[in-house]
């Protein structure tokens, strides 16, 4: 049994910023921090106060964390980024809403008093003494404390205060991660404060010392308890009310937290299996279990439930079966041929989210070329008239307005080049195409085939292809290239028109330039010979794509299979160590790493040879470095046994927060079951004789700070997890409950009247009673885990703080 939080966000968009720059604008971009840990920034929207960024993450992190807090920041070139304000989303809050917070909520001023993080390790003890008890506290060490200094870190110092006495622990010069082991006492008088307070301090010598955080303890509780010892987290102060709220902006949101129980995989058998048989039965069973699931499923969710079943049916080789019998059900209750496919169905929402886990990698090998071409060249492409604008042409003074006709021609023959280069790269890439993804497509084919064989709809099994391919895959990535993670940032005003154009390009040829398509924009006709040619074209490579036998599928999937994919690869920086002793120096050297599922390896270029490799299993931690190591907050470390058993470590250097993070994912994923994973580490490194995070000074140390092995965020090519995927599909049913024992009892009474009263008894139990049945069990099993005995965590931790 595991327990499993995860956060999905939508970042949406701001509106009222305040402007920052000079120029009366900002140029606004946030950064998401789960317990003051950054894991996500969003792209620069330059020069708005009306920010729109539309981005969506979903990140799994552990049940304990806090609260959520999103930042709007104004980049700055020449200075530090400005910023703005922030929405903080406890944990409770998020759980108060089971449908997620969505919603404008205001940006609040960001309070350094309230900017604390960390924990402090204290225990606490009630002693007898001579002329009566003694309050003891013992202040130990804390961790992950908020660097306040330049220099990416604290000296931090803690004040004890109880009935009026202060007393200060020792500071701690250039360290996160102190240990003081100091012991105060206090007389502990009858009808004295209740309250014993634990202040953590940065120590400044020319400026006011910064506040890091505090402990205040109940005393007659800790009376009660006599001795209390743990780790404590530290709070702001919200002494001072709240400034700026209202007059900053807003951000809006959609924030929703999922708390799952996952059991073991056994429990989960009976619904896999049933789920399955199914499938494999497809359109034959006797209750048709998958329609009754589709029925169910209202609009909202059918995306979620949608994926969630790809992927449980992938991890069981039943993916192709599964969409094959949605083909046939949507076949099944379609009569006109133009409107097959455009609905969103489970069929369509099952198909897409199969493209995206199955197909991106290809879809990066074909846009990704264009897309960089477009970008690269920024240049202005219009073809609508009434939107052209004239712009000067010419030599420095010579210039001379350019007309609409111009700028029309040129445009034209700019997407022209475009739409050329991409269909050709499409034609190309037959054999590139991932065996099962073929298959699906032949299996699609020969069913549209099937049920529409005249003559007058011969272009409908290409349009069925295309349908998916053209205007539900290749489409949307061409209008919004960074949600499919073609490129780090959004698209400006100019790039963004020129890859709407070449999306609705691509999106006539996928319709077969059938002249419903012709007659919405009569602005496009200038590209109506590409169009007419490409459609040639992509007929021709759909034959070629569809025309994929069941042995040349096994032999091209057990290529690839052998071949290994990188989970993840491009450049990163590794830290190499010149000489030794006080005249040691260090820099970063570029190489180009990729992870497998095999091992992680590096060599000079991506096209050289492999030049060095760490095993997968031999991976004991994948971390942050803290910021003052090497001066830069994007450097990570891979902790791995080397082949003789010894801990090693590589310190390697990402561009960005977000690479940073990106990377830590697909390592921490990869390396989840591995034997040996450690439970702490050092955020700093051994530098001279000691290591600089908590001043230890033996290298061998287990570790000042937790590992954060659970703490990943979601990408398309995720390894897939049936036991999280079959507790979504039980959790989702359970939902929908009530309407599966309505649709039960409807089909009894049909099946009841269908029956002879002279057939004999012992029927088989029909798939949707079994379903119901599964479903109890399963809530049985739930129910007997929350009922047992709650494991020994620090929460009675809690109950002694006011």
């Amino acid at each position: 049994m595991a327990k499993r939080s995860s956060l999905s966000i939508r970042i949406v968009e701001g509106k009222n910023l305040p402007a920052k720059d000079i120029s009366g604008s900002s140029d606004p971009y946030c950064i998401v921090k789960v317990d003051n840990e950054p894991i996500i920034r969003t792209a620069t929207v330059w020069k708005t106060l009306c920010p729109f960024w539309g981005e969506e993450y979903q990140v799994h992190l552990l049940p304990t964390f806090h609260a959520v807090a999103f930042y709007v920041m104004d980049e700055d070139a020449l200075s530090r980024d400005d910023v703005i304000g922030k929405v903080c989303l406890t944990r409770d809050m998020l759980a108060s809403h089971p449908k997620g917070f969505s919603g404008w909520t205001h940006l609040i001023e960001v309070d350094p008093n309230e900017e604390v993080q960390g924990e402090i390790h204290l225990r606490l003890e009630v002693a007898p003494g001579g002329q009566g008890s003694r309050l003891r506290c013992s202040v130990l060490e804390a961790r992950d404390l908020a660097p306040k200094d330049r220099n990416g870190a604290s000296d931090p110092f803690v004040r004890v205060h109880y009935n009026g006495r202060t007393r200060e622990t020792s500071v701690v010069k250039k360290s996160c991660y102190p240990r003081w082991n100091e012991t105060f006492e206090f007389d502990l008088e009858e009808g004295a404060a209740e309250a014993l307070s634990v202040e953590a301090w940065d120590w400044d010598l020319v400026s006011r010392n910064d506040f890091l955080g505090k402990v205040v303890v109940n005393v007659q509780r800790l009376c009660s308890a006599q001795q209390e010892e743990g780790w404590f987290r530290l709070q702001p102060d919200r002494s001072k009310s709240r400034r700026g709220e209202g007059n900053l902006g807003s951000l809006q949101l959609e924030v929703r937290l999922r708390d799952e129980t996952v059991l073991p995989s056994v429990c989960y058998q009976p619904l896999v299996q049933l789920l399955c048989r199914e499938v494999k039965l497809g359109t034959q069973g006797p209750g048709h279990l998958i329609p009754v699931i589709e029925e169910t499923t209202t609009a909202e969710c059918r995306q979620e439930v949608a994926t969630t079943l790809l992927k449980l049916f992938l991890g069981q080789g039943l993916a192709k079966d599964f969409l094959d019998l949605l083909f046939r059900l949507e076949l099944g209750r379609t009569s006109e041929a133009n409107t097959l496919f455009r609905s969103n169905s489970l069929a369509s929402k099952s198909m897409e989210s199969f493209l995206k886990v199955a197909g991106m990698r290809y879809l990066h090998g074909i846009l990704g070329p264009v897309i960089d071409r477009v970008f690269e060249e920024k240049k202005y492409v219009e073809l609508d008239p009434s939107k052209v604008e004239v712009k000067d042409v010419g030599c420095s003074g010579l210039h001379r307005p350019q007309t609409e006709a111009e700028v029309l021609e040129q445009s034209a023959q700019t997407l022209r080049a475009h739409v050329v280069a991409l269909l050709s790269a499409i034609c190309r890439s037959v054999r590139a195409c991932p065996a099962v993804v073929r298959a699906t497509f032949r299996q699609l084919f020969q069913r549209v085939q099937e049920r529409f064989p005249n003559a007058q709809h011969q272009n409908v099994p290409f349009i069925a292809v295309t349908s998916f391919l053209c205007l539900r895959f290749f489409s949307p990535a061409i209008m919004s290239p960074k949600l499919f993670h073609l490129r780090e940032r959004h698209a400006d005003a100019r790039t963004s028109r020129t890859l709407l154009l070449l999306a609705k390009v691509v999106q006539n040829v996928g319709n077969m330039d059938t002249p419903v398509s012709r007659a919405k924009e009569a602005w496009m006709e200038p590209l109506q010979p590409t169009v007419r040619q490409g459609v040639v074209q992509l007929k021709d490579f759909i034959t070629k794509l569809v025309d994929i036998e069941e042995k040349e599928e096994l032999d091209l999937q057990r290529a690839l299979n052998s071949q290994a994919p990188p989970v993840k690869e491009g450049p990163l920086f590794i830290h190499r160590t010149k000489g030794k002793g006080p005249l040691a120096s260090s820099s970063f050297k570029k190489l180009y790493f990729s992870l497998t599922t095999e091992a992680l390896s590096f060599a000079k270029t991506s096209s050289s040879k492999k030049s060095a490799f760490i095993k997968l299993a031999s991976i004991r931690a994948a971390e942050k470095v803290e910021e003052k190591s090497f001066g830069s907050s994007n450097v990570m470390q891979v902790i791995y046994a080397d082949d003789v058993g010894q801990a090693q470590t590589v310190y390697l250097q990402c561009k960005c927060v977000n690479e940073l993070n990106q990377w830590l994912s697909a390592l921490r994923k990869v390396s989840t079951n591995n034997t040996g994973l450690l439970g702490s580490y050092h955020p700093g490194i051994f530098r001279g004789d000691k290591w600089s995070c908590c001043h230890q000074k033996d290298k061998t140390d287990l570790g000042c700070d937790k590992t954060h092995s659970r703490v990943t965020l979601q990408e398309w090519n995720d390894p897939l997890d049936h036991d999280l995927e079959a507790q979504l599909i039980y959790r989702h049913l359970l939902g929908v409950e009530a309407a599966l024992r309505e649709k039960h009892w409807l089909l009894r009474r049909e099946t009841e009247a269908d029956i002879s009263p002279t057939g004999g008894g012992g029927a088989p139990e029909d798939p949707l009673t079994q379903l119901l049945r599964v479903l109890q069990d399963l809530r049985e099993a739930h129910s007997s885990i929350l009922a047992g005995p709650p494991p020994r965590e620090p929460h009675h931790l809690l109950e002694l703080q006011t």
